[in-house]
């Protein structure tokens, strides 16, 4: 059986995911190297197990989030199709068991809030934990003057944690904004799609979304 571990410690995997984060670089992109993917992974993994899934749907869960972004190496747009078909190639020629391959390679080709749609529960935890990812440490611009409002936006998130409340069925993400750098409806502007398709994403686990900016409720 592949695992993630074997996957974290692949040399081929880690050059594709260090090239596809120095295209990003260049293009003026956040931060998407082994922090992200990592936090990506491991988040999922946690859902997953916290909703009660079997042990191979969490490691699903976290092959998919670590390799969730290798598409970019090609292009930014359409990187979760791209990216499918990468991952589908690397875990093929690694033999891995074709329903797992199937399930991993359908959660990256829909992590996207362009095309996405949380059509299994690895991809509604892979949506979940890589939307909810939005910190001030993935800002690479040191630049304050020349930020725009993507740079603004993450910049201004001083912390973000997402909170499974069991009692409640929900999933919460809940963000502290330092609003002086940008308001919370500069997050609405450019993070909306991405909410929306957090709370798919939810709903897919039988959970409900909800945002919570500086201890208010907006979603």
């Amino acid at each position: 059986m592949i695992t993630y571990e074997q996957l974290k410690h692949d040399e081929t995997i880690r050059t594709y995911i260090k090239r596809a984060d120095e295209s990003l670089k260049v293009l003026g992109f956040t931060e998407h190297s082994f922090a992200h993917v990592t936090k990506v992974a491991e988040t999922a993994a946690f859902l997953l197990s916290r909703l009660k899934y079997d042990d191979r749907t969490v490691e699903n869960a976290k092959i998919a989030g670590y390799l969730h972004d290798i598409g970019n190496l090609v292009n930014r747009t359409d990187h979760s199709q791209s990216g499918a078909v990468m991952a589908f190639r690397i875990l093929d020629r690694m033999d891995m068991d074709p329903a797992d391959l199937a399930t991993i390679v359908t959660a990256i080709g829909n992590h996207d809030e362009g095309t996405g749609v949380p059509v299994n529960s690895v991809s509604a935890a892979l949506i979940l934990a890589d939307k909810s990812d939005v910190r001030r440490s993935r800002v690479r611009n040191t630049d304050l003057s020349s930020f725009d409002i993507h740079d603004r936006v993450n910049y201004s998130v001083e912390s973000s944690e997402l909170r499974l409340e069991s009692d409640s069925r929900s999933v919460a993400l809940d963000l502290k904004i330092d609003t002086e750098i940008s308001a919370v409806m500069d997050y609405f502007e450019i993070f909306l799609g991405r909410m929306l398709l957090c709370r798919k994403a939810a709903e897919r686990l039988g959970l409900r979304f909800r945002l919570q900016i500086n201890d208010q409720d907006l979603i």
